[in-house]
């Protein structure tokens, strides 16, 4: 019910405007000019709001491309019936609905109408956005109300038809609360911004809320365990002889409280003239309470309940893991506001826990506050509000959030998302960072270049979803098969009954329209190619469409690369080589105190060799990061973990035993890291990076012997 009244009042927001002109009569007669004050002083006040309310809806023009999740969008068949809906919107330009990632996609032109009518349509079908709540904070819909002279029922009016709003709620405590669109464009947020600050009087603060109110496939979930009980009472009552009244009377209760969802989508889609499965439920539903067969009735309706709530659990499951670990740029980000604040390389030592960063694609925390830095220093502030120009600290193990370049700092950065090259590389002033990539070491000062759908990865993101998208050949017959399956089985079902049972049943029709949901049908082919692609980009391929995935079944030659594909490019310890006059298992414990709180690859070897070896680290305090290295104190005596080929930029005085074995490391393309102590090295470790990947052999074999010939390219 409360959809319906939310419907209502939109549907009016049109008739609004000639309404809004009834001040201008009060002007006419104007004998009164020469009385009652008190009138002159409320007329101004009615003029200024309808000022206000006309300006808002004066700036709310251009185009913008926009997108937000949907609740219920389970199948191809919703996907096309939603995209004829919404085809009667003038507003509406190159509108993309997906099922397989459950959004829409589309072009608002603001000069023809509302994003909010947009939104309606889409929720009237049973589809309403899947976003939060956002409390708009230091107001509510009495002060709105006031402000701008109007009644207080008529607030939520007013805030629909301001740009970038979704949906209004407001509260029995007169919160207002709004569903925003999902990360804007940098243009429509700030029209968005500037249109409510006019609202209410100041700019607007948003803070997550939630809702008491049921969505639709919630509804859907309640009316169907409502009618399971209820389906119980009408067996019983059959076996004890109850007057067909009042079974009547709890069967139409069952029916109506457990499909009222079901029948508002219905008329929704008739309404929008299409035909979707709703109808043939519905009708079977109507078909079999006329007939007083209510247990099939209330049957019906439990079983499209359950099967759309089981239906959308598996498609939740399925989009999970359909985001295949490249959806990983953070929510929130540290903008520094004082630029002229000079990084302290220890400060990631002092603030910030470090897990070993894994090369595989796992989300990430985004920046956390910090009680121990000054609020003068940088704030926690939305990824939205981010702008090109800021300056944005990014501490070790996290996630950059904007594309930028490093002002200040240096460190290691993970580029496995994009190069595939587990080895993190080595980062300094001026060098290049991208969104969604894990600053290995640090920490760095950027300068933003780039952010939100503008940055790198969001690029590729959109591509992979692009991907996704396409449809393969056996696809498409399937969709043009299902647009007149539903008006085929809603007739054939009759002409079925007619000549193959000329009895008296009429649940053979019923069974029909009931069963011929095309939803399964059409998901068929969408959700394994979707699914398929999703595993892929998730071990690091990038595939074009399942199309594609159809043409790799005659692939006869493949192509492969080294490093990364037949190698884990992991990291482990070559050799070690102890300087004259120096103890193994000392120099070793050394290593591991230095290296026990980084998560660079080479430090995780370090490690993982001390463990194998039963060595426990030595204590080190004060480690911070240098260039290239970490350095510390142990005993008194300072001591330090870095690149080889630093050492003379360091200072360091490297024995020639040692010099030999690195100049030896080089030419077999290892690495190779020195302990120092107190400026002189006191050992060498080398690091294997082309050990070969578990599984490996099994893969070219299985080649093979599909007959599939395979070569190796490589550096």
């Amino acid at each position: 019910m409360a959809g319906k009244d939310e419907e209502e009042s939109f549907l009016s927001l049109e008739d609004e405007e000639p309404k809004s002109k009834k001040p201008k009569k009060a002007k006419k007669p104007k004998p009164k000019q020469q009385s009652k004050p008190k009138a002159q002083t409320k007329q101004p006040e009615i003029i200024d709001a309808e000022i206000v309310d006309n300006t808002v809806i004066e700036q709310a023009g251009g185009k913008y491309e926009v997108e937000w999740p949907l609740i219920g969008m389970d199948c191809p068949d919703c996907a096309s019936k939603a995209m004829r809906g919404l085809s009667h919107l003038k507003q509406v330009v190159e509108p993309e609905i997906s099922a397989t990632a459950g959004e829409i996609k589309l072009t608002v032109d603001l000069d023809q109408g509302l994003l909010s009518q947009v939104s309606t349509v889409m929720k009237s079908l049973g589809h309403p956005p899947n976003v939060p709540l956002n409390l708009l904070s230091s107001t509510n819909a009495e002060v709105v109300a006031k402000r701008n002279s109007i009644l207080k029922k008529d607030v939520k009016k007013l805030f629909m038809r301001q740009p970038g709003i979704l949906d209004v709620e407001i509260s029995k405590d007169d919160e207002i609360l709004l569903q925003l669109v999902p990360a804007p464009r940098k243009e429509l947020r700030e029209l968005r911004n500037r249109s409510l600050s006019q609202v209410i009087g100041f700019e607007p603060k948003f803070v997550e809320a939630s809702t008491s109110r049921l969505r639709p496939d919630q509804w859907r979930l309640f009316g169907g365990t409502i009618a399971i009980p209820i389906l119980m009472i009408i067996f019983l009552g059959d076996l004890l002889g109850w007057s067909p009244i009042i079974l009547g009377l709890i069967g139409a209760y069952g029916v109506m409280i457990g499909g009222l969802q079901m029948f508002h989508e219905a008329v929704a889609s008739l309404l929008s003239k299409q035909m979707g499965f709703q109808v043939l439920t519905s009708i079977a539903v109507i078909g079999a309470s006329i007939l007083g067969m209510w247990e099939e009735a209330l049957m019906v309706v439990i079983l499209v309940a359950i099967a759309g709530h089981l239906e959308t659990s598996a498609l939740e499951n399925a989009r999970e893991l359909m985001q295949g670990g490249l959806d990983r740029i953070p929510r929130t980000a540290r903008k520094v506001l004082n630029p002229s604040i000079k990084l302290s390389q220890t400060e990631q030592f002092t603030t910030f826990s470090f897990q070993p960063v894994s090369t595989t694609l796992q989300p990430l925390e985004a920046p956390q506050i910090n009680n121990d830095k000054s609020v003068e220093e940088h704030e926690i502030i939305s990824l939205d509000l981010v702008n090109i120009g800021d300056i944005l600290e990014v501490r070790s193990g996290e996630l950059i959030p904007a594309d930028g370049i490093i002002v200040d700092g240096f460190g290691a950065l993970d580029k496995a998302p994009l190069t595939g090259e587990s080895a993190p590389v080595e980062v300094e002033k001026g060098d290049e960072l991208n969104a969604g990539l894990v600053l290995s070491r640090g920490p760095v000062l950027i300068e933003v270049t780039a952010v939100g759908e503008d940055s790198r990865l969001s690029g590729l993101i959109d591509a992979i979803h692009s991907f996704k998208e396409q449809k393969a050949p056996i696809q498409n017959q399937i969709e043009k098969f299902t647009a007149i399956w539903v008006p085929i089985v809603l007739f054939g079902a009759l002409v079925v009954w007619y000549f193959f049972f000329p009895t008296n049943n009429w649940k053979i029709i019923l069974l029909l329209w009931v069963v011929a949901c095309p939803c399964a049908l059409l998901l068929a082919a969408a959700m394994p190619h979707a699914a398929a692609l999703s595993r892929a980009s998730r071990m690091g391929a990038i595939v074009r469409g399942g199309n594609i995935l159809e043409r790799l079944s005659k692939v006869n030659h493949v192509l492969l690369d080294k490093t990364g594909t037949l190698t884990s490019g992991k990291p482990t310890i070559g050799s070690i080589i102890i300087a004259k006059g120096r103890q193994r298992k000392s120099s070793l414990a050394l290593a591991g105190g230095l290296e026990k709180r980084s998560s660079h690859p080479y430090a995780i070897a370090v490690l993982e060799y001390l463990k194998s070896e039963s060595i426990k680290p030595t204590s080190v305090a004060g480690i911070t990061d240098i260039e290239a290295g970490v350095k510390g104190f142990a005993s008194g005596n300072e001591v330090s973990f870095i690149r080889a080929d630093m050492a003379s930029k360091h200072k360091i005085t490297v024995p020639d035993d040692l010099v030999d074995a690195i100049k030896q490391a080089k030419q077999e393309g290892l690495g190779a890291s020195v302990l120092t102590k107190d400026s002189s090295a006191i050992a060498l470790f080398t690091f294997v990076h082309d050990d070969t990947r578990e599984g490996s052999k099994e893969l070219i074999h299985s080649l093979i012997a599909r007959g599939i010939s395979v070569e190796i390219i490589s550096g």
